[in-house]
């Protein structure tokens, strides 16, 4: 049977199978590889500044014809460059589709429909959905709170999507704890039009991520993931979800201690790109280039890391979880025995 909901319409794509914007992690070969095989890749642009957003959708556009979104984080507590700098550059390179999470996408709908371009809002909530349909987000994103990194919700993928689309006239895109052709026809039953997926495609062979980081995440379990604010330098007061390491298990065997008196605070536990210091509860995520104890790093991971312990490449991911859905959907539908 064929995956096709009116999602895949919209976005101009096979399957409704959107790879998250995992920060760092995203790059060209990732985003370019899951939209060649039917999804839509996404860079995540809010850590880069206007001329590195653009050459990494130019470059994207060099490996791949098919539509590719872009994400932008509005929080101010997060970046240094401002939103108006991000969206300039990706509507000036011609992106498909532009979410914006943690915060308010309101004041930029028109000017990116006016670009041509489609318009995606995260949501923790109904009444977030609804506000974000009103303004004229065509597309909504309800993340529940198994997700990994940071996380806008503090209620579940189940409980969320279904009270998500009975709120809204809009596709809408389940993501949190989805890894497999289960969670997939599973998101569909609760009302959802497509699937967004991050810790999965963090094991990708792809991922812009260290490899101690990427093996890490593939021996997780459901229950080593933690739901906190802890890794704050950089995003304070920011919900994450990151597996459990060595700096989480020394802040918890101290009764969880205030910033300012956590074990280790300005302890240097790794060097980024040009040596640049990485203290222990930076927000930094892993990429390859970093050096140093990275077991001891934020390492941002959802609960499906328990259903991610394979290394593949992302093209050959979507075309899985594409069969799997199908096949558990045709399943589902067949008659039950009497």
């Amino acid at each position: 049977m064929s995956l096709h909901t009116p999602l895949c319409d919209v976005l101009g794509v096979e399957y409704p199978i959107v790879q998250a914007p995992i920060g760092s992690a995203t790059c060209p070969a990732l985003a370019a590889a899951v939209a060649n095989a039917g999804g839509l890749g996404t860079l995540a642009v809010t850590w880069r500044d206007g001329p590195d957003a653009r050459s990494a959708i130019r470059e994207t556009r060099e490996l791949t014809d098919a539509p590719i979104g872009v994400n932008i984080v509005l929080d101010e507590r997060a970046k240094s460059i401002g939103t108006d700098t991000h969206l300039d550059a990706c509507l000036t390179e011609g992106v498909d589709v532009v979410s914006f999470s943690f915060g308010e996408a309101a004041s930029y709908v028109d000017r990116v429909h006016d670009a041509g371009a489609i318009v995606t809002e995260t949501v923790g909530s109904a009444a977030e959905a609804r506000a974000a349909a009103e303004t004229g987000v065509d597309i909504v994103v309800a993340q529940g709170w198994e997700a990994g990194g940071h996380v806008q919700s503090e209620v579940a993928t189940m409980a969320l999507v279904p009270r998500v689309a009975d709120a809204v006239p809009v596709p809408v895109i389940a993501a949190g704890g989805i890894a497999d052709g289960r969670g997939i026809a599973a998101a569909f039953a609760l009302g959802a039009d497509g699937v967004w997926l991050g810790t999965r495609f963090l094991a990708s062979e792809e991922a812009n991520v260290h490899d101690a980081y990427r093996t890490r995440v593939a021996e997780t379990d459901e229950n080593e993931t933690r739901y906190t604010e802890l890794f704050d330098k950089g995003w304070p007061e920011m919900a994450h979800r990151v597996v459990r390491n060595e700096t989480v298990e020394r802040w918890e065997d101290a009764d969880r201690p205030a910033p300012g008196q956590r074990p280790g605070e300005t302890d240097v536990v790794a060097e980024g790109e040009e040596a640049e210091p990485i203290e222990r509860y930076d927000e930094a995520l892993a990429t390859p280039d970093v050096t140093g104890d990275i077991e001891a790093m934020a390492l941002f991971a959802g609960q499906s890391a328990g259903l991610t312990n394979v290394t593949r490449p992302a093209g050959e991911i979507v075309a899985e979880l594409a069969t799997e859905a199908a096949a558990r959907i045709e399943t589902l539908t067949e008659p039950l025995d009497t």
